[in-house]
């Protein structure tokens, strides 16, 4: 979070989502309360460093790093919190002033705060221990709600896999070398992560479905959810059954991976800038679709989710409980966790972001690798995103593929043709045209003009084994470098001791 949007959610004062604490050397005892409340209710925001009325007191940065440490071990710490929960603080400044920002989720358990249950109302915090009809329907709600909690009390540790354990262990570890998972043993990491619960109404104890659809192995996984599928397809040229297809039913985490890896075989990765940087606009567009094929999922409803490929748009549906009908305005929406357990796991292995952040960066990524069409997000029983396909989006950028499909638009590129040509002949008529084409290029040209000059007809051939490696390299220049697709945009080579304007 950034100060900014920190500074509206002070401006819009505490409620029943939002909730101040002074903490200027230590922590508040009743912030512990309050992360309860949050848990069992909404979720919500806590800002340390923040009086009642709004006004930043910010605390002692000598005592900064005591209160991150205490906060950490307190949540972590099943007699003060139960299930516990892991959630790193996060330090920002405000006019000077040092701040703590916790942003709590809504669990899909009951949590207790001192052997006492606390939900969350306009007023504050409420101690609902001795109220048997609202912990009643704290229970229910959070049943009704959430499938993914559902205990397996025969489900043992063997059933799971110890080397995805280790995985999700290892990629905690490099983004966060103080994460307390990164030092637990596999019990108490599957605990802290709340796959291991206790329900306090039936009595039941043991591993929940979403550790077993994590965690699971594949033939544990398709004797409780025999049903339980996702289908990759590609279908562009055989559009009754598929060109290619992956039938995934495995865990979750290489679930992902698979998916992520279907993208990569059959969809391709235009050239993109953000902040001066290029970053892979394909991974980070369908990273945010195959997250939620399966973290936002009704698992126990037997309608297989698909991801397809088609000619003109990807495709992905999976089953959910809606909470309305329709077309989604991301700018009118309000996000409602399904699987908040999940979420949270790939959270912390960097495969998902907070709840809701989701949906405005799929607007974002998809108007610039569809040149400028938004998505389409249909919410009902099955929940489905459209993601729209412009014509160079649809062609498959592989180096292999382009020579084959054009080698009459690059006789160059043949040197069996021209028998005087040995490798080393042949790389110099290389470097040569490339010195040629730069110093054509010292003023800025369009894609057109330099394709011109370089003698060649397909379009594509020069983008992808030309244009591309040129400007990866470092070699030619945007001149508008904020939208790299603009029908104005041009390309330029600044000689070393040059600078252009």
């Amino acid at each position: 979070m950034i100060s900014e949007q920190l500074k509206g959610i002070i401006r819009d004062g505490e409620g029943l989502t939002i909730e101040f604490k002074e903490c200027t050397s230590q922590v508040n005892k009743d912030v512990y309360e309050t992360v309860c409340a949050f848990m069992n209710r909404s979720g919500g925001h806590i800002i340390l460093g923040v009086d009642d009325g709004g006004n930043v007191i910010g605390i002692d940065r000598e005592a900064l790093p005591q209160v991150k440490k205490d906060i950490v071990t307190t949540l972590n710490n099943t007699q003060k919190i139960n299930p516990p929960l892991y959630i790193l603080p996060e330090t920002l400044e405000i006019d000077g002033k040092v701040v703590l920002y916790l942003n709590i989720p809504e669990s899909s358990q009951v949590h207790y705060c001192n052997g006492k249950i606390f939900d969350r109302n306009e007023d504050g915090d409420m101690n609902i221990t001795n109220q048997s009809d609202a912990v009643a329907h704290l229970y229910i709600r959070k049943q009704s709600s959430f499938s993914e909690n559902r205990i397996y009390p025969y489900v043992r540790l063997e059933d799971l896999r110890t080397d995805l354990i280790q995985k999700v262990r290892k990629i905690v570890s490099i983004n966060n070398p103080d994460h307390p998972w990164a030092t637990m043993a596999d019990e108490q990491l599957l605990s802290s992560a709340r796959l291991y619960q206790h329900d306090y109404q039936t009595g039941k104890e043991g591993y929940t479905l979403a550790a077993v659809l994590l965690f699971g192995k594949d033939e544990v996984i398709q004797t409780i959810l025999p049903q339980y599928r996702t289908d990759a397809i590609l279908r562009k040229v055989n559009l009754d059954r598929y060109d290619d297809r992956d039938d995934i039913r495995t865990n979750l985490i290489e679930s992902y991976d698979r998916l992520m890896a279907f993208v990569a075989k059959h969809l391709p990765d235009p050239f993109y800038l953000e902040k001066d940087q290029r970053i892979s606009l394909r991974d980070k567009l369908f990273r945010e679709v195959v997250a939620n094929i399966l973290i936002h999922r009704e698992y126990l409803n037997g309608f297989p989710a698909k991801f397809i490929i088609g000619n003109h748009q990807v495709t992905s549906e999976n089953a959910t409980r809606p909470h309305g009908h329709g077309i989604i305005n991301p700018f009118d929406f309000t996000p409602y966790p399904k699987n908040p357990v999940i979420a949270r796991l790939f959270k912390e292995i960097g495969r998902a972001d907070e709840l809701g952040s989701g949906v405005r960066k799929l607007y974002k990524y998809t108007k610039a690798y569809s040149g400028g069409a938004d998505p389409k997000l249909l919410e009902g029983d099955i929940f489905k995103i459209i993601v729209p396909l412009t014509p160079q989006a649809t062609v498959q950028a592989t180096m292999q593929a382009t020579p084959q499909a054009t080698p009459q638009a690059t006789p160059q590129a043949t040197p069996q043709a021209t028998p005087q040509a040995t490798p080393q002949a042949a790389e110099r008529n290389e470097i040569d045209k490339t010195d040629a084409l730069l110093e054509y290029c010292i003023e800025p040209r369009s894609r057109a003009e330099i394709q011109e000059f370089m003698g060649l007809k397909d379009r594509e051939y020069f983008r992808l084994e030309i244009l591309n490696p040129l400007i990866q390299e470092g070699k030619l220049h945007l001149t508008i470098p904020e939208k790299p697709t603009s029908p104005n945009q041009k390309y330029y080579f600044k000689p070393r001791d040059q600078k252009h304007d």
